[in-house]
């Protein structure tokens, strides 16, 4: 292999892999250079020019001119009568520069030479990837599905670029097959044995906000803030917005004309129901915003300790609560407080208080049916087994055990 074949080879290589010709140049060289160190025990009378444009490496030899009979180191003198006939106008003292030849390397060398340079710029390739993702976290990527497996799916991104989506990080109802576009938001990018690892994800609330950069050109301009977001991927989201131009109704651009901005996120997101409302700093008027469809009666906040009783109408409890509790949790989770839901109106005179039974059901169980707004036994009984086990954690066997301590109540 000539200087040329070589240098051409990992030009090539360079434009695949999107490698600078200066670092490029700079690898050559270091290389090269360790070889002819290693050659010749010192590489100080070595200058090696390196042009990627024209895929060709030169090496020069310098050689200091001696008597003849006082060449002591072939490789970095040369006798006056051979230096002469190179140009009969040197002189002793004076130095020779002798182009060193590919084919003085021998052809072992030439392809531990080549292996080096293998190993050298995928290293760089490495490095430049991370360095690349690192500064792209947060971004949505779109990518193509190359392979499915049960806890992750390979995507590969525009370069070919192997990036992960853990199971973890997908939608719950999330599917996809080989060949498929896949958007999704950087996550993390770790180095895993020496091998950078891009972890994707469409769980994340980033995820979100970048989806409507994307689809609200008021929020990618800035004109309109995303304070905070939280999430129960692919089944709701709360997103609260503030506009700093009295002109502009953040929630209304937001969800755009009859939902036609906010149609396509919620697609994205496996109609993953999204509401999304204006930020105020007034708490009282955040958590009546927050826990909406419901209707609040009126709230009373302990600020030290960040929660707030919420005093709803009988009929707004289950709006308050949501589905599977979600729409209380998240309130919470997007208001920092909290929250504790209690029936407004008048008290049921033959109605028990649920820590009347502290005696024959356990505290945590108690407090688990206080979360989803149940503070006496026929609020739980009105309820019904199934959507107490939709709601919250328990089991449905310790649910029928509590119905049965209850029911005995007033039997």
């Amino acid at each position: 292999m000539n200087s040329l074949e070589l240098v051409e080879s990992f030009s090539e290589f360079k434009e695949l892999k999107s490698i600078d010709k200066q670092t490029m140049q700079h690898v050559l060289e270091d290389v090269f250079r360790a070889m002819l160190k290693k050659k010749f025990n010192t590489d100080e009378h070595i200058d090696i020019v390196v042009n990627i444009d024209k895929g060709d490496v030169q090496i020069f030899l310098n050689k200091e001119i001696v008597d003849d009979g006082e060449v002591e180191d072939p490789n970095t003198e040369i006798a006056y009568s051979d230096a002469i006939k190179i140009e009969p106008d040197f002189e002793i003292g004076e130095e020779v520069t002798e182009e060193f030849k590919f084919a003085d390397f021998g052809r072992r060398n030439i392809l531990s030479l080549r292996q080096n340079l293998i190993s050298r710029i995928m290293e760089l390739e490495k490095d430049n990837l991370y360095k690349v993702y690192k500064e792209r976290i947060g971004e949505i990527i779109t990518g193509e599905v190359y392979q499915v497996w049960k806890k992750e799916i390979l995507v590969l991104d525009d370069e070919g670029n192997e990036l992960i989506l853990p199971k973890s990080e997908q939608i719950p109802s999330d599917y996809f097959k080989k060949g498929e576009a896949i958007r999704a938001v950087v996550s993390k990018v770790d180095m895993r044995n020496s091998q950078p690892t891009i972890i994707l994800s469409r769980t994340a609330p980033e995820f979100l906000e970048r989806l409507f950069e994307l689809e609200v050109p008021e929020v990618f301009d800035g004109l309109i803030t995303i304070k905070r977001i939280v999430r129960e991927p692919g089944e709701r989201a709360k997103v609260a917005v503030e506009s700093y131009d009295d002109r502009i109704d953040p929630v209304g651009a937001c969800v755009g004309m009859k939902g036609s901005r906010i149609h396509g996120i919620v697609r994205e997101l496996r109609n993953e129901n999204i509401d999304v409302i204006n930020f105020t700093t007034n708490s009282q008027l955040f958590i009546q915003r927050a826990l909406s469809p419901a209707k609040i009666s009126s709230i009373e906040i302990e600020e030290e300790q960040k929660r707030a009783r919420v005093y709803l109408r009988p009929d707004q409890v289950s709006l308050a609560i949501g589905k599977g509790g979600h729409n209380i949790k998240l309130a919470g989770r997007l208001t920092g407080y909290e929250l504790d839901v209690y029936r407004e109106g008048e008290v049921d005179v033959d109605d028990v208080d649920l820590d009347e039974f502290a005696d024959e059901i356990d505290g945590w169980i108690i407090d688990e049916l206080k979360a989803i707004g149940c503070d006496s036994a026929k609020s739980v009984l009105e309820i019904g087994v199934h959507d107490l086990v939709q709601r919250t954690d328990l089991e449905e066997e310790t649910i029928e055990e509590v119905f049965k301590i209850l029911r005995a109540e007033f039997e």
